[in-house]
């Protein structure tokens, strides 16, 4: 089991937090998260179940991160391990089987995130980039190609009537454009190989996602 304690900061006061996978005695404060993270109108039944976080659980725990401070957990991040070669076309409910991660192959090559999620009120003290590392570390340990997900563009409807989602990434890689998903990923190492269309039902995004990539460095491209 992972388990680290550290010292989250905000601004320049240190706060113990720990970092560890979380377990079946978590899931009420699991879905507290979601529900904090995806306040209504976002649908009820898209928070976390109960089932999908057993299956986190039981099929991949080694995919299932949250981070506690003063015994609240204030963040969580899952992934599942999938065959993925460069091109290949999904969406966030195939390639994750909708939560259920049943699809999980032990096999594959490729970790790739279900969610992040962090409370508002903690958004400000580096626990997605601390979670990110954890998951970065897993592919280390796992010996696998790379860390994949799709992150969504929400700054892209904005934008949309002058630029295609290819156009706008092109932008925000390029500094002209700062889009608070694909930027704050880029800012904690990943790297845009490309956009997937109809990923999800996000307006804001265009329905697109960037792929965004971190490959192992230890192993030969």
């Amino acid at each position: 089991m992972y388990y680290q304690e550290y010292f989250a900061f905000r601004e320049r006061t240190p706060v113990k937090a720990v970092i560890r996978h979380y377990t079946k005695s978590d899931f009420d404060a699991l879905i507290a998260v979601q529900k904090e993270c995806f306040p209504p109108p976002f649908p009820e039944e898209l928070w976390w179940n109960k089932d999908q976080l057993t299956n986190h659980v039981e099929l991949f725990q080694d995919g299932a991160f949250c981070v506690e401070i003063d015994g609240e957990i204030v963040g969580s991040m899952t992934a599942l391990i999938v065959h993925y070669e460069q091109g290949d076309t999904h969406s966030w409910e195939e390639i994750t089987d909708n939560g259920y991660i049943r699809n999980h192959q032990p096999d594959g090559n490729t970790l790739y995130v279900v969610d992040i999620s962090v409370k508002p009120a903690y958004r400000k003290l580096g626990i997605g980039k601390k979670m990110m590392q954890a998951m970065y570390e897993t592919v280390v340990q796992l010996n696998l190609d790379r860390l994949l997900g799709g992150g969504r563009l929400p700054g892209y409807h904005k934008y949309a009537a002058e630029l295609t989602p290819e156009q706008y990434l092109d932008k925000v890689v390029t500094g002209e454009l700062n889009d608070p998903v694909t930027t704050f990923l880029m800012r904690v190492g990943r790297v845009p190989v490309g956009v997937a269309h109809n990923y999800l039902d996000d307006e804001e995004s265009g329905n697109c996602a960037a792929l965004m990539e971190w490959k192992n460095p230890f192993k030969n491209s």
